[in-house]
């Protein structure tokens, strides 16, 4: 792949990586779960807020931990190259997620 692909691509990576540091403190306490405050309608749905949260917490972690290593493969030259069948993974696939570590067939195959 070209240096500039590769380098518009790392930019991306630290660009995202930067926001979903940014929104982690951004994000108000919630109360813990089971904390007694309202009145039931109230409690539910705090305790539902605070799944929620953590649910979108475990997402972000998840796609931060997926960036660092798509720049970690960036430096070591493997950036674009599926982890399955170490296959060129397609320009498209890149540019809508460019933190994949595969390609669209063994992503697929992952599904069924």
């Amino acid at each position: 792949m070209q240096s500039s692909k590769l380098k518009k691509y790392r930019e991306i990576l630290e660009r995202k990586r930067d926001e979903l540091l940014a929104t982690i403190p951004a994000r108000p306490p919630a109360a813990e779960p089971g904390s007694k405050s309202g009145d039931w309608i109230d409690q539910s749905s705090q305790e539902s807020d605070v799944y929620v949260q953590l649910a979108l917490k475990q997402t972000d972690t998840k796609v931060l931990r997926a960036i660092e290593e798509a720049i970690h493969r960036l430096d070591q030259g493997t950036y674009g190259i599926c982890m399955d069948c170490e296959n060129g993974i397609a320009r498209a696939r890149l540019d809508a997620v460019p933190w994949t570590r595969v390609c669209i067939d063994c992503k697929e195959k992952q599904k069924t």
